[in-house]
This record gives structure tokens, C-alpha cells and sequence, in this order.
């Protein structure tokens, strides 16, 4: 009768094996969490440099509009500096658009994946 397993020790085995188990699908979210969160801080890190380098083109069209407007002799002439700088404005303004637009389908992409390959499920 030693050598039979008592109902309590098989319960505590039991108790066991789900504890391990717990752990490991905590450990496996963990994980993928992490590595959710290093691609995010990557794609925004990108975006980022994009929209800085954007900033920077505004500020040089302004200041191109700005040593244009000083050397103009001409009413026409400063009119047709100012119209230059409007037309580049506004193509500026649809390329912002289009990069908003981009740069939300990289964020939704990222989670998306993450979602459907990377993501543990209780049952892993």
C-alpha cells in the first residue's frame, strides 16, 4: 500500500503541472509582448525621423520664401515668389496626407501581425 499514490499526492501533482504550465504561457506572453513592444518603438522611431525630416522641409521653404521676398524689386515679382512657396505649401500638405495615412497602416500592421503569428494563446 506504499507504493500506491495517494488521491492528495496526485492532486498536488496535478496542481503542479498547471502551475508550470501557467508560468509558461506567461512567459510565452511576455515574450511576445516584447517584442510587440521593440517592433512599435522601431516603426514609431522611423516615423519619427520621417515627420522630423518634414519639419525641416517647411522651415527651408519658409526661409527660401523669406531671402526671395528680401531681394524682390517688384510687386509681380514678390507675387510670383509668394504663389511658388503657396503651390509647394500645399503639395507639401498632400504629401502629408499620404504619409499620415502610411504611417497608420505600418502602426495597424505591426499590431496585426503580432496578433495573428507572434501572439501566444492559452492553448500553446
Amino acid at each position: 500500500m506504499a507504493n500506491r499514490p495517494s488521491q492528495l499526492d496526485t492532486s498536488a501533482s496535478a496542481t503542479a503541472k498547471q502551475a508550470a504550465d501557467f508560468a509558461k504561457f506567461g512567459e510565452a506572453q511576455t515574450e511576445a509582448a516584447l517584442a510587440l513592444q521593440k517592433e512599435l518603438i522601431e516603426t514609431y522611431e522611423q516615423i519619427s525621423r520621417a515627420w522630423l525630416a518634414r519639419v525641416k522641409s517647411e522651415a527651408d521653404l519658409w526661409s527660401q520664401l523669406a531671402t526671395k521676398m528680401s531681394s524682390v524689386r517688384s510687386v509681380p515679382d514678390a507675387l510670383g515668389a509668394y504663389q511658388q512657396c503657396v503651390a509647394e505649401r500645399m503639395q507639401l500638405v498632400a504629401d502629408d496626407g499620404r504619409r499620415l495615412v502610411d504611417d497608420s497602416q505600418k502602426i495597424m500592421s505591426t499590431f496585426t501581425r503580432a496578433m495573428s503569428h507572434g501572439w501566444p494563446s492559452a492553448a500553446s
